[in-house]
């Protein structure tokens, strides 16, 4: 048997998810049946699977010794290095400036050195992060972006606002706006896109159709030209909807792939040039709340921008000087 005693970092999970997360090695069908059977009790009495968790509850989980073998702990984040350029921080969130080629979350080729694994290391290192101390939450991201764009990720210390920053972020109460440079120069200076997008998981690429059908997702992307030179263009782009690859692939199916693209571009010319990583950065953020925001509502209005961003200076000198 064994008590857990739910913190403000468990509160408000369902009761399954819980005990998912605190006893990973328990079936799933088993748990549910200790759950029906009294097994496993909230504050003493039988919980239902969709019941929610409050701070100060108790759970008491009558069930094997088998499934509660304490192993000592091995943190993979802490092979992560602590190298983080840090935008804005307190005691909920944290704006991390993440560079291009570093992956936010371990995949099956690279675990090590992740956004996320850094981010915690420099948390667990700063006293902020405790995982002995935590039943379920580690500190997570609320948004991502693709491997080879640079910019702006925001994490989260606490479960409450990983709550509310994904709140946010599903109702389009936080706007974020990157900067890209496209090869040529659109005809119209501002222009609304729109079309259809499809994603091929074998690939990972997607492809854009001006129909829509039962497989592809609407898409819609906002762009500003912003300067033009030598046959290039700098532009600020607003995701209206936020789908895989959707201003590299919308750009390019208007004729203005992104310089450094090897996916939706044409890479060898442009690694000719210098340029062997895509000119993406999500370089500005803002919190636009239209509804109470909680323990985060004092972030409300404030925005936050990246004030460096290679590709802007290198190719479009003062113009840099004009978004900052």
């Amino acid at each position: 048997m064994k008590s857990f005693t739910i913190t403000k970092n468990d509160a408000n999970q369902r009761l399954d998810k819980f005990i998912t997360k605190v006893c990973p090695t328990l079936p799933q069908g088993l748990m549910y049946k200790y759950i029906r059977t009294k097994r496993i009790k909230i504050n003493g009495k039988r919980g239902e699977i969709s019941t929610r968790l409050n701070v100060g509850d108790v759970v008491d989980a009558y069930i094997n010794d088998e499934f509660f073998v304490e192993v000592a702990p091995k943190y993979d984040f802490l092979s992560s290095p602590v190298r983080l350029n840090i935008v804005y921080e307190d005691e909920n969130i944290l704006l991390v400036d993440k560079e291009q080629g570093l992956i936010v979350h371990p995949d099956k080729n690279e675990y090590r050195d992740t956004l996320i694994g850094r981010i915690q290391h420099y948390l667990y290192d700063k006293g902020e992060y405790k995982p002995d101390c935590e039943n379920s939450f580690k500190p997570a991201l609320a948004n991502r972006i693709d491997r080879n764009t640079g910019g702006i990720v925001i994490a989260a210390k606490n479960a409450e606002a990983l709550r509310i920053l994904c709140d946010k972020i599903k109702d389009r109460e936080i706007d974020k706006r990157y900067l890209a440079v496209i090869h040529g120069v659109p005809k119209q200076k501002s222009r609304t896109l729109e079309g259809y997008l499809e994603k091929n998981e074998d690939k990972n690429k997607v492809y854009l159709s001006g129909k829509k059908t039962d497989n592809n997702l609407t898409i819609k992307t906002r762009y500003n030209t912003l300067a033009s030179k030598n046959g290039l263009s700098l532009i600020e782009v607003e995701l209206i909807t936020g789908r895989t690859h959707q201003i590299r692939a919308h750009m390019a199916s208007i004729g203005h792939a992104l310089l450094g693209d090897g996916k939706y571009g044409k890479l060898l010319p442009d690694k000719k040039l210098g340029f062997d990583k895509q000119a993406l950065y999500s370089y500005k953020l803002t919190f636009d709340f239209t509804t109470d925001g909680g323990i985060l509502q004092y972030l409300n209005g404030k925005t936050f921008t990246v004030k460096k961003v290679w590709f802007v200076e290198q190719l479009f000198g003062d113009a840099h000087k004009k978004l900052f």
